[in-house]
């Protein structure tokens, strides 16, 4: 089996083109760019000498102090202000709620993005009432996923937090917890790339072979591990050529806004615009998924078109 990257975004651009520029139908766009918007709710000292007394007395600034006593302040101030704190749990409550929703909106959305590019169409109410289920599977697994990787998070931070402020209090020095301070980095950067890989897998094949077998989200998550444990390689490589792909789209709308005077950059900061604007970039990318995946075999084959030669020698 030959994997390849260049032929996959070939063919996604060229389908990209197709059904958005052949012929460019304005209302189609701004329908696919609906669909896209949904999909993508939840998703983007140098110096020379000195000595240890000088870390130290930086290490015990006034700063630091204020911020490792700052839970302390903060429980105070919420004692002394119980109007005020149940406002702000009830804001964060309603905040919560309200991601939630966005959530169960988006995993919806996938799929009818994912549906207006596997059949160049523009629709939204069939594939939001066909693929109800698959989608009521999609938001709840990362439901949970998130809860998980928040919990990991906020536990790290704690412990992190309480290990610095118990070694602030006892008077150790920033070069005495060198060590520590490497190993909470490094322990946050593998969880940061666990999570994106896992985050990346789950929408761009997860969610396709849910699509297509009609699946729930565990079940597809069973069948890509079939493929991804035997060419896990080809996968982390396909995530740094996707984050390659990313950096030069943000280079380029970078270089976008500036060219119109900073009034693309207004336009990109309102989500539903930023998302018909972007459409050909999200488009493209969807297409991509689709257009990679098929090539481990008919199971994972999404796109008829693609000849049984580019998948296996």
């Amino acid at each position: 089996m030959n994997i390849d990257y260049i032929s996959p975004l070939s063919n996604a651009w060229k389908r990209m083109k197709k059904a958005l520029f052949q012929p460019f139908d304005l209302g189609k766009w701004f329908t696919i760019g609906f669909t896209a918007f949904l999909a993508g709710l939840m998703d983007g000292g140098g110096g020379g000498g000195g000595n240890s007394s000088r870390y130290s007395s930086r290490y015990k600034s006034e700063d630091l102090f204020d911020f490792f006593n700052f839970p302390n302040v903060a429980s105070e101030w919420l004692a002394n202000h119980p109007v005020l704190a149940t406002l702000i749990f009830i804001g964060v409550g309603l905040l919560v709620v309200l991601l939630i929703v966005f959530l169960w909106l988006s995993s919806r959305g996938k799929f009818m993005f994912l549906h207006n590019v596997v059949h160049n169409k523009a629709e939204v109410v069939a594939p939001w009432k066909e693929y109800s289920r698959e989608g009521n599977s999609l938001f709840l697994w990362r439901l949970v996923f998130g809860l998980i990787s928040l919990f990991v998070f906020a536990m790290t931070m704690i412990n992190a937090f309480q290990f610095f402020r118990e070694a602030y209090f006892s008077g150790e020095t920033i070069d005495m917890l060198f060590d520590n301070i490497i190993g909470y980095i490094m322990f946050g950067l593998l969880m940061i790339i666990i999570t994106a890989y896992i985050s990346l897998f789950l929408d761009h094949f997860v969610v396709p072979i849910m699509y297509k077998h009609r699946i729930s989200t565990t079940s597809a998550w069973r069948m890509f591990m079939s493929i991804l444990w035997p060419k896990i390689g080809y996968f982390l490589l396909y995530g740094i050529f996707v984050l390659i792909l990313g950096i030069a789209v943000v280079i380029s709308v970078v270089i976008f806004g500036f060219a119109t005077l900073c009034i693309g950059f207004l336009l990109l900061i309102i989500p539903f615009i930023s998302a018909v604007v972007l459409l050909p970039v999200s488009y493209t990318f969807r297409a991509f998924s689709i257009e990679f995946l098929g090539q481990f075999g008919g199971d994972y084959n999404l796109n008829p078109q693609v000849v049984e030669e580019t998948q296996i020698i």
